[in-house]
């Protein structure tokens, strides 16, 4: 029988880390938060934090073994995996595994682990090392293609490219957004399809593995814009997206909730990407589920029993977006967007935004998808990014 409370580190502290951290204090677990910035959201609930340089090796075990904490969390993709497979052989428990953190941060590593050793259908690609071999790899493909850093996040980096013309500044865009020294580059056909979908896959410690309703999502440039729950696919497309995902997640081991991304087409099922953790789609799980994302993912890793995951409703979710660079973050709008019924506004903690940045969601339910989509639409756009400064200065005059 296992005894609580346990300590968790979290390795990155924005949004979803904050989500991570609710549900684990609802279960009585010390939370250590750390990432590369102080008052980070998830730092905000923490019972303590770090602030550090993750990719050091030296440091990251250094703050590890002053916690000593039962669990390691990694949120973010930017660690130093090196040092995490040491901390594992030494007896620590990494989530799901210090081995699929160190192959998920890197496109090209799990791409070749769905494609060339499991034989998942996968988008058809090439690796480049030079904007001459991906002009050379494109014209291969043929137009348009999609081309990416080997490591980024939330998208950054990434272009949808129609003509030659464009690939020079392709290849400076990934290079520029890429995490890490690598200057290699991923570019892949470009996947027409009906749906794309994020099935969140869950394993347990009893090696079980268990499903959420598929969620249905919108990505520009790489980011994620809008999800709903649930995606409308048929049988057959969802038992082939099942095999497919516990396929690649029992390789990878561990413990935990896994975000696995398929392009959904009328004869195909097209593996895409995966994230060993929670996934930003998943946000809409925290009003459409029995349990949400969050919630099922310490569940896992704590090994507490989960005896079934069903949608309790239609449920969206829109995100909040800043349209320029903020030091000072205020809002405006709640007031507006909740007034629909059974809507909800999450607001991150950010202190600072830039142009694009991703600062909240607005969460809806309705009779239908559509009908939730469309609340959630609507809420989100209320929702004003301000700059607080500009605001004092007004009030004073």
């Amino acid at each position: 029988m296992t005894t609580f409370p346990k300590k968790l580190m979290l390795l990155g502290s924005g949004e979803l880390g904050k989500e991570v951290v609710i549900a684990a204090k609802r279960l009585g677990c010390e939370v250590v938060a750390c990432d590369r910035y102080p008052n980070a959201p998830a730092m905000q609930i923490s019972d303590k934090s770090e602030v550090l340089d993750m990719t050091n090796g030296e440091k990251l075990k250094e703050i590890v073994n002053k916690h000593k904490p039962d669990f390691v969390i990694p949120e973010i993709e930017a660690l130093a995996v090196d040092a995490l497979a040491e901390l594992e052989e030494a007896g620590l428990t990494i989530i799901p595994t210090a081995r699929a953190t160190a192959i998920t941060m890197n496109r090209d590593l799990i791409r070749n682990l769905a494609a060339d050793e499991l034989k998942l259908k996968t988008a058809r690609f090439f690796y480049a090392n030079s904007a001459k071999e991906l002009d050379k790899y494109a014209t291969e493909i043929g137009f348009p293609v999609v081309i990416k850093p080997i490591m980024s996040s939330s998208g950054k980096g990434q272009s949808l490219v129609t003509q030659q013309n464009q690939i020079a500044d392709a290849w400076k865009n990934a290079i520029s957004n890429a995490r890490g020294k690598s200057s290699k580059v991923i570019i892949e056909e470009f996947v027409k399809f009906d749906l794309e979908i994020t099935l969140l896959t869950i394993r347990q410690k009893n090696g079980s593995t268990l499903f959420c309703p598929p969620i249905g999502h919108v990505q520009k440039n790489g980011d994620y814009q809008c999800s709903w729950q649930p995606a409308s696919i048929n049988e057959k497309q969802l038992k082939e997206a099942h095999i497919m995902a516990k396929k690649i997640t029992d390789n990878l081991h561990g413990v935990g909730l896994f975000g696995v991304e398929f392009f959904i087409n009328e004869n195909e099922v097209i593996f895409s990407e995966l994230s060993p953790r929670p996934h930003d789609t998943g946000l809409v799980t925290l009003l459409g589920q029995n349990f949400n994302e969050f919630e099922l993912h310490l569940k896992a890793i704590l090994g507490l029993p989960i005896p079934s995951i069903k949608n309790t409703k239609a449920a969206a979710s829109r995100v909040i977006l800043a349209d320029e660079s903020i030091e000072d973050v205020g809002y405006l709008g709640l007031e507006k967007a909740l007034i629909q019924e059974d809507t909800e506004i999450l607001l991150f903690g950010k202190q600072s935004s830039k142009k694009g940045r991703r600062m909240g969601v607005a969460l809806a339910s309705g009779e239908d998808t559509k009908q939730a989509r469309k609340k959630a639409d609507e809420a989100a756009s209320l929702i004003k990014v301000i700059n607080r400064k500009n605001q004092r200065v007004d009030l004073k005059r």
